[in-house]
Parts: C-alpha cells; sequence; structure tokens
C-alpha cells in the first residue's frame, strides 16, 4: 500500500511544494549559470529508471565544457565553477530533479540513478535495484556514500528494496537534511570523479 499508493502521493505533493517555494531560487539560480557558466543552465543526462525505463534527470550545470588544446576535456576541478561549487555544497544543483517526481520518474527516497551504460554488468541480485523508483537520495548515500565499495553499494540499495516503508524514508531524509545543513553532499554528482562501479577485470564494460 505505502510503496504504490501513499509515497507516490507524497512524492508530488511535497515536490509541488517544493517547486513552488524554490521557484524563486531556481530562477536566481539559472540567471547565475546563464552569465557565469557560458549559458549553460541544465545538465540533462539519460539514466535507467523503475524497471530500467530510460528517463532524462534534470540537475543544474555546475561545470563547464572547456577543453584543452588538444579537444579533451579539462578535469573536474578545472571545470567546476565557483557559482557549482556553491551548487554542489548546497545541494541546489538537484532542485531540477523536482520536475522528475512530479513526471514520475522520480522519488525523493530511493538508489541513485545510474548510468544506461552500466545496466548489462549487473548481477541478478544488483539488478532489483531497478524495482524502485529511483531517488534524489539513498540509504547507500547517507551511510557513507564515498567510504563505501561499491558492492557495499549495491547491497544497501537492495536492502532499501527489500525493506522500503514509510519509517525508513523518514528516516533517510531526516539524515539527508542533517547532512545538507552540516554542508555534507550526499548526492552523487551527475560528473563526480569515483570509481567506476564495474571497473574490474571481470566485469569491466566492453
Amino acid at each position: 500500500m505505502y510503496k504504490f499508493l501513499f509515497k507516490p502521493l507524497f512524492d508530488y505533493i511535497v515536490a509541488v511544494v517544493l517547486l513552488l517555494v524554490t521557484l524563486p531560487v531556481m530562477a536566481a539560480i539559472a540567471v547565475l549559470l546563464y552569465i557565469f557558466n557560458d549559458r549553460q543552465i541544465l545538465f540533462v543526462q539519460l539514466r535507467p529508471g523503475f524497471q530500467e525505463k530510460p528517463f532524462y534527470i534534470y540537475k543544474f550545470k555546475t561545470m563547464n565544457d572547456k577543453k584543452s588544446p588538444d579537444g579533451t576535456l579539462l578535469s573536474d576541478d578545472e571545470r567546476l565553477t565557483k557559482v557549482g561549487k556553491f551548487l554542489r555544497t548546497t545541494s541546489f544543483d538537484e532542485l531540477p530533479q523536482l520536475i522528475n517526481i512530479l513526471r514520475g520518474e522520480l522519488s525523493f527516497v530511493g538508489p541513485r540513478p545510474l548510468l544506461m551504460q552500466y545496466l548489462p554488468h549487473y548481477d541478478d541480485n544488483q539488478r532489483r535495484r531497478h524495482d524502485v523508483k529511483p531517488g534524489i537520495t539513498g540509504l547507500a548515500q547517507v551511510s557513507g556514500r564515498n567510504q563505501l565499495s561499491w558492492e557495499q553499494k549495491f547491497q544497501l540499495d537492495t536492502d532499501y528494496v527489500d525493506n522500503l516503508c514509510l519509517k525508513l524514508d523518514l528516516k533517510i531524509i531526516l539524515k539527508t537534511i542533517i547532512k545538507v545543513v552540516a554542508s555534507e553532499s550526499v548526492t552523487v554528482s551527475s560528473t563526480q570523479v569515483s570509481p567506476e562501479p564495474f571497473s574490474s577485470k571481470k566485469n569491466k564494460p566492453n
């Protein structure tokens, strides 16, 4: 009942309220990015959603697309703008995902949507992370995130799927708020540099 009725209803109502409240903030951010980030406002990328159905995720763009003389992108540190750094610190870069929630593609809480290219490499247990809607924050994000191995993150994702309930969602949301207030980013940045989840010889993508 909670998973299929109350959780989506909660997501929709809260997303509408937050969108109305944060609309002036989002407008100001859009103007700043337009001015200071070469008119590039949104980061848009295809991600797998519920039952692996693809959808486009939206975030405020925190990096520019500057390249070296040979045409390759500069490092993330070199491309991260001052405005982008502020957006990541405050998690304001995640605000456009309220639109994804209203469209039914995301939930506030769930496994973070990763890249489409990883889909062929999940084992049967890891693939179960797509049995629920992906989320803006999740159990892995409030349980150490960067200190966890990918195996641990995937296990936490499936633990969430197995134990999904209102109490767990509220616990994750509370922990997320605490971390954001403490200026600890808990969401996976769209261009964050981290080890590939399937970079081992056994699982390395072709």
